[in-house]
């Protein structure tokens, strides 16, 4: 690898337009695009991940979309050594490889690198798997509250897989794993463009609840139930999901399920936001020129570099 390639990648918030605004660069470039998304990286989940179509996926070939099973486990950290892994081979095509997704964990892994962590073992995973399941989040948060008090402190109380990732690594390690999160910054061997569309609050909003709708039309919940019918999987403990089981479970009417399906989006795109904000390396773009904008922004990079 080398500075003269160059990542682009291409984040922000659910249903703001990214996969189209990736797909049409990696078209031009003649490159692949690969995805940063937690929840699309797993099969038979294409509705209530928004998964990018087939039409898209022939446009540009899609990497980590629809390639694990629901059972199968995946973390930043994994996600940081397969897309390392895989750039260099883009790169011997094209100067320009194609990122998407905003699964903000998975893009700082692979932009800024992630602290060193233990493998998980089976007996470990198990153990906070049937700890989750039989005691719940509280549960998990009364054990980690006792191996890391002070990542106990500050860890989002919403984060399921957070919670349970922070425990692992506390019970594999043996060493609580805050003392382990050094915050530091790889340098990486090539640069770096990050690009998201910038959409007025309530026009996302409303690209959020027509979205929603659209999934509920497609089958969301057929796509829900047989995914449940699997097993209770930690890949399922995203938006969509939980709100179907509930209703599933009688926790609340269909009506009350899609609504508060549309709501958590809204809310989960709040966090994507924030996030984002801490981010000053983004550039953002405008909806209706964000294609020929990151198109000029990236030429003017290569043509830099010769």
């Amino acid at each position: 690898m080398s500075k003269t390639n160059i990542l682009v990648v291409v984040t922000g918030p659910t249903a703001s337009g990214k996969t189209e605004l990736a797909v049409r660069l990696a078209e031009y470039f003649a490159t692949d695009v690969i995805s940063a998304d937690s929840r699309q990286i797993y099969k038979d989940l294409p509705i209530g991940t928004a998964a990018p179509s087939a039409d898209e996926r022939s446009r540009a070939y899609h990497h980590f979309v629809g390639t694990l099973e629901l059972s199968d486990y995946y973390s930043a950290a994994v996600f940081e050594q397969e897309a390392l892994s895989l750039l260099p081979g883009l790169w011997l095509k094209n100067r320009v490889a194609v990122v998407c997704g905003g699964s903000m964990m998975y893009i700082d892994a692979l932009c800024n690198g992630i602290d060193e962590m233990p493998t998980i073992s089976d007996a470990t995973r198990n153990y906070c798997l049937s700890l989750l399941n039989e005691h719940g989040l509280e549960g998990v948060l009364a054990q980690l509250q006792i191996v890391d008090p002070e990542y106990y402190d500050i860890v989002d109380r919403q984060n399921t897989r957070r919670i349970v990732h922070a425990l692992e690594v506390s019970l594999e390690a043996a060493c609580p794993y805050s003392k382990l999160r050094t915050g530091k910054i790889a340098d990486r061997p090539f640069e770096i463009i990050k690009f998201a569309i910038d959409r007025p609050r309530h026009e996302l909003f409303e690209r959020i609840n027509k979205r929603v709708g659209v999934m509920i039309e497609s089958g969301l919940e057929a796509e829900a139930r047989r995914a449940f019918a699997k097993g209770r999987y930690n890949s399922l403990n995203t938006v969509g999901y939980k709100e179907m089981l509930a209703y599933f479970e009688g926790e609340m009417d269909y009506d009350t399920a899609v609504a508060r399906i549309a709501k958590n989006t809204r809310v989960y795109a709040k966090k994507q936001l924030t996030w984002m904000a801490r981010d000053n390396s983004i550039i953002k773009l405008e909806p209706s020129t964000a294609f020929d904008s990151a198109l000029t922004i990236i030429n003017e990079r290569l043509s830099a570099q010769k």
